[in-house]
């Protein structure tokens, strides 16, 4: 009948693999509304325009967005993460968790996670896919996190003299994104992408973002263990050869586009779900 939804049940099995999904899309100054069962924005000049989420692996919404309460459903089925996220610094705020009909992998991350020695052979392996040549043999977690302080240090001034910038170390403080020099922006800008684009993977693996082995004490602890196995060819590098180009304007859409144009180019959306799979003993 004219007039009426047309309501589709979409199962998981109906839904394009990870690897398969447009990494993300950032979205700024409109609305996300529902119209028959098809996700729609509604920009602020009034452009509408129809998102195939069942192909977005994750949208990202910026400053001036809303989304009505059964577009978020319609996503929810369809496997979409949504996360909220700041301008310039596309600064992390928070992520909506899409529900998965199988526990298994939540199950074994769990068990891992609660035994302090499978916890810490999990870390030492991250540790090792970072830097192979590394002897972490009997290393604690804190004589790890050491290591890798003076690993990441070193990486900074390498690139930092490989580009070259004038670099005098990490510096960032939550909430004056302003304050911070144009690499120090630029690194900040692409971890907060990195961490929408890894919670949205570890969502849709049916893992948790809030079960770590290395991190703990912040809000998703796993998303940023998985981050840091990326972040110097997806964030560091990235960063600091677009300094220059940048010459002091942090262009929001020229640093978000060459974060996809990489992201794509690493192929992420399929090395990322094979390489937890891989570290936490789980089916591929």
């Amino acid at each position: 009948m004219a007039g009426e939804r047309i309501i589709l049940k979409t199962t998981l099995a109906d839904l394009p693999k990870i690897r398969e999904r447009y990494p993300f899309l950032y979205l700024e100054h409109g609305r996300i509304e529902i119209d028959d069962s098809s996700i729609k924005w509604i920009s602020a000049e009034d452009g509408v325009i129809r998102i195939p989420a069942a192909t977005v692996m994750t949208l990202l919404l910026g400053p001036g967005t809303s989304v009505t309460h059964e577009a978020m459903k319609v996503l929810a089925a369809l496997n979409t993460t949504v996360c909220w996220v700041g301008e310039d610094s596309l600064m992390f705020y928070a992520v909506g968790q899409t529900p998965t009909s199988d526990t298994r992998n939540l199950k074994h991350q769990l068990e891992l996670a609660a035994d302090p020695e499978k916890s810490l052979g999990i870390a030492r392996k991250m540790f090792l896919c970072r830097f192979p040549e590394a002897k972490v043999r009997g290393k604690s977690l804190k004589e790890l996190m050491v290591m890798e302080g003076g690993r990441v240090r070193e990486l900074y001034e390498t690139l930092a003299r490989k580009y070259p910038v004038l670099w005098q170390g990490r510096s960032y403080q939550p909430g004056k994104f302003e304050l911070s020099d144009m690499t120090n922006k630029l690194i900040t800008s692409c971890n907060s992408a990195l961490y929408a684009l890894v919670s949205s993977i570890l969502n849709a693996l049916g893992l948790s973002p809030k079960a770590g082995f290395v991190h703990s004490g912040s809000p998703l602890p796993f998303v940023y263990d998985v981050a840091d196995l990326y972040k110097a060819e997806l964030v560091f590098d990235l960063a600091f050869s677009l300094t220059a180009e940048l010459a002091g304007n942090c262009n929001r859409k020229l640093v978000l586009e060459r974060f996809r144009q990489r992201v794509c180019e690493f192929d992420l959306m399929t090395k990322c779900p094979a390489d937890v799979l891989g570290l936490l003993g789980l089916k591929k």
